[in-house]
C-alpha cells in the first residue's frame, strides 16, 4: 500500500528519456492522455565553464509545460545538468534543440522574455538584438549579440551532446491524493522507456511555512546536520547524485543553544549557504521567497510512485517532529541504532497523529 502524504508538497524526479526521445516526448504524450496543451518554456540553470576567468556559464534550455484541457497544470519537464553519464557529448543537436548563454543573470532573465523557447536558433536573439540598437552575428552554428561597444551579452547554440533525452519532471503543488498525481506522470514515462540516471534524486519542496518559526528551523538544520549519515543510509542516498553537501558550519554551530530566527539567517549567510546543500533551507531565510518551501534533496531516484511516496511519507513524519518545541537530541554513535532511533521518532510522530482528534 503506498504511503499518504499531509502535507502540500511538491516533486521534482530526474528521469532519463531511452535514445530517440526527449522530454519533449513525454511532454506531447501526457498531453495527448489528458486532453491537454505542451507550451515551451525557458528553464533557468548554470554549468562550469571553459573560459579562463569564467566560473560559470549561466544558460537558458528548453523545457516544456503541460496543461490539462481546463489550463490547469499537469507538470513541467526540463533539463538537469547534473544528469550526464550514459549522454555521448559528440551527438550533434536533433533539428530545434538549442539553448541562450550569458554570464550575468540579470540579462539572461532579460533575454528569456524576449525569445520564444519554441522558435528557432537562428531568431532566438533578434528581439533583444532590438532592445540593444545591435545585430545578431552568426558565426557557423553560433549566433551572438554584442551591445555597441563589442562587449557579448549573449549567445544562442545547437543543444547537442543528447542533452534532450535528461528529464526532470516538476509538479506543481500538491495538497492531496500525491501518489495518483506521480502515477499518472511516471506510468507513461515507464511505457516510453524512461529510466532512472545513475545521478538521479528526487527532490521534496514541502510548504515552508510552520518551519520559519524558529525553534522548527533550527531542528531542521539539527536533524539533517547531526543525523546526516543515518539519513543518508536510511533513505539510500544515491551516492553518484551531485550538488549535495553537509549544512556549513557556522549555521550548524548555532543551533547548539536555542538561536532566533536572525541568528540563524546570520549563520546561513556566514556560511554561505545555498540551495545546492542535502536541505535547501534558503527560502526559509528570505523575506522574499520565491517559492516559499523546504527543499529536502537526498532521496534516491525513482520510477514509481509508491517508490517516492514511502521515502516522502518517511521524511513528513521527521520534519513533523522538528515543529516540536522540544530541539531534535543528538544520534546514537553506532549508525544502526541511530536508524533505528530516527524510525521510532518517525514512528512516535505517527502514533501521535493517528491519536489526535479528528
Amino acid at each position: 500500500m503506498t504511503a499518504t502524504l499531509h502535507r502540500r508538497t511538491g516533486f521534482e524526479i530526474e528521469l532519463m528519456a531511452p535514445p530517440g526521445h526527449s522530454r519533449r516526448t513525454l511532454a506531447r504524450d501526457l498531453a495527448d492522455r489528458c486532453g491537454g496543451r505542451v507550451h515551451p518554456v525557458w528553464h533557468h540553470d548554470s554549468e562550469p565553464s571553459l573560459v579562463p576567468g569564467l566560473g560559470r556559464f549561466l544558460h537558458l534550455t528548453q523545457g516544456f509545460e503541460v496543461r490539462r484541457a481546463d489550463g490547469s497544470p499537469l507538470c513541467t519537464l526540463v533539463d538537469d545538468v547534473t544528469l550526464m553519464a550514459g549522454l555521448d557529448p559528440r551527438t550533434p543537436a536533433p533539428p530545434g534543440w538549442f539553448r541562450i548563454l550569458s554570464d550575468d543573470p540579470r540579462l539572461l532573465s532579460l533575454l528569456a522574455n524576449h525569445s520564444d523557447p519554441g522558435g528557432t536558433l537562428g531568431a532566438a536573439l533578434d528581439a533583444s538584438a532590438q532592445l540593444w540598437g545591435s545585430k545578431v552575428h552568426r558565426y557557423g552554428d553560433v549566433y551572438r549579440l554584442d551591445d555597441v561597444s563589442g562587449a557579448t551579452i549573449a549567445l544562442a547554440a545547437p543543444h547537442g551532446g543528447e542533452r534532450e533525452r535528461p528529464c526532470e519532471i516538476v509538479t506543481p503543488p500538491l495538497s492531496a491524493d500525491h501518489g495518483a498525481a506521480l502515477e499518472e506522470l511516471l506510468g507513461p514515462a515507464r511505457e516510453l522507456g524512461f529510466t532512472v540516471p545513475s545521478e538521479a534524486a528526487v527532490h521534496l519542496h514541502i510548504d515552508g511555512a510552520p518551519f520559519r518559526e524558529p525553534h522548527a528551523l533550527a531542528n531542521v538544520v539539527r536533524l539533517f546536520a547531526h543525523w546526516r549519515e543515518p539519513l543518508r543510509l536510511l533513505l539510500q542516498t544515491n551516492p553518484a547524485c551531485r550538488r549535495l553537501a553537509p549544512l556549513p558550519e557556522p549555521l550548524v554551530e548555532a543551533v547548539a543553544g536555542l538561536p532566533s530566527y536572525d541568528d540563524l539567517r546570520k549563520a546561513a549567510a556566514d556560511g554561505k549557504l545555498t540551495k545546492f546543500f542535502d536541505v535547501n533551507l534558503t527560502q526559509l531565510l528570505t523575506d522574499t521567497p520565491i517559492r516559499d518551501t523546504i527543499e529536502i534533496r537526498i532521496l534516491p531516484g525513482a520510477l514509481t510512485a509508491g517508490d517516492v511516496m514511502n521515502r516522502a511519507a518517511l521524511v513528513e513524519l521527521l520534519l513533523d517532529r522538528c515543529v516540536d518545541p522540544e530541539p531534535v537530541p543528538a544520534p546514537p554513535a553506532d549508525p544502526g541504532a541511530a536508524v533505528e532511533e530516527l524510525l521510532h521518532l518517525a514512528a512516535r510522530v505517527l502514533a501521535d497523529r493517528e491519536d489526535a482528534p479528528h
